[in-house]
């Protein structure tokens, strides 16, 4: 599965790219459908510590499937969107 990862305004170290692509890839194990995916890593402009936003969107054949997550690091707004998005495909997969 190729995953494009794109930061905004700042650049992101290889340790957090890595970190993504990795988590990119084992939803991509465990679903044929998923083409490729798009990362954006944002930093929010507030005073909370919540300032960190990752938006997924992934590649499936017939739909393209978002999930954008806010929180205190890249990481763990990676996972909530991986989750969010591996309940999407689990939705997807009943109607098919």
């Amino acid at each position: 599965m190729q995953v494009n990862i794109k930061s905004v305004h700042f650049k992101a170290d290889q340790a957090l790219e890595q970190f993504i692509s990795k988590k990119l890839q084992k939803i991509g194990d465990f679903h044929d459908d998923i083409i490729g995916g798009d990362v954006t890593l944002k930093l929010d402009n507030t005073d909370k510590p919540e300032n960190k936003i990752t938006e997924i969107r992934l590649k499936v054949k017939g739909n393209d499937l978002l999930a954008s997550k806010q929180c205190k690091t890249f990481e763990e707004a990676t996972d909530m969107a991986v989750d969010a998005l591996k309940k999407q495909l689990e939705k997807l997969k009943d109607k098919r």
